[in-house]
């Protein structure tokens, strides 16, 4: 179960925490389309760098206790939004994730909002189902953190929820 979790806007400080979690080579791996090369500091830089510059990108850190564990992040892709988390393997199983997607929603005024997790990622299937979002299609994408093409789900949070009317 989740602790004291907030999310608060990404500073500098949290950088070496996110380079960190992302040398785990099993989250590289069930994230999938994470970068082909994870122990490139510099790649990673300029990624955060551009990311961070984007004022459509909402993206926050997950701290726990005091404590950086992640960060989940909202940004365009064509005319909608998309989701995405990353939360350190070392804290996997704790409800983080699930916790930090929904405050992260509550933030997020418009909907439909969506997501994509690998087919065998299970366990973010699992986080994307508890905050709502329900399978909407299929789709695959060459995966650079696997060096090969990776079959998604993709995943829609309604307008409304399916029990009160919605698709």
């Amino acid at each position: 179960m989740t602790d004291e979790l907030s999310l608060r806007p990404v500073c500098d400080d949290d950088l070496p925490h996110f380079f960190a979690h992302e040398q785990d080579p099993e989250a590289a791996w069930m994230a999938a389309f994470g970068p082909a090369d994870p122990t490139d500091r510099a790649a990673f830089d300029a990624h955060w760098a551009r990311i961070r510059a984007d004022p459509t990108v909402v993206n926050r850190t997950v701290v726990v206790d005091g404590a950086v564990v992640g960060h989940v992040a909202a940004f365009p892709v064509g005319e909608h939004t998309e989701v995405s988390y990353w939360i350190d393997p070392r804290r996997w199983g704790r409800g983080h994730a699930t916790a930090a997607l929904t405050a992260l929603l509550r933030e997020l005024p418009h909907r439909p909002v969506r997501a994509r997790a690998a087919k065998d990622n299970r366990a973010s299937l699992a986080v994307l189902r508890k905050c709502g979002f329900v399978i909407v299609g299929e789709d695959s994408g060459f995966a650079a953190g696997r060096g090969v093409e990776v079959e998604e789900w993709l995943l829609e949070l309604p307008a409304v929820p399916a029990d009160q009317g919605g698709h």
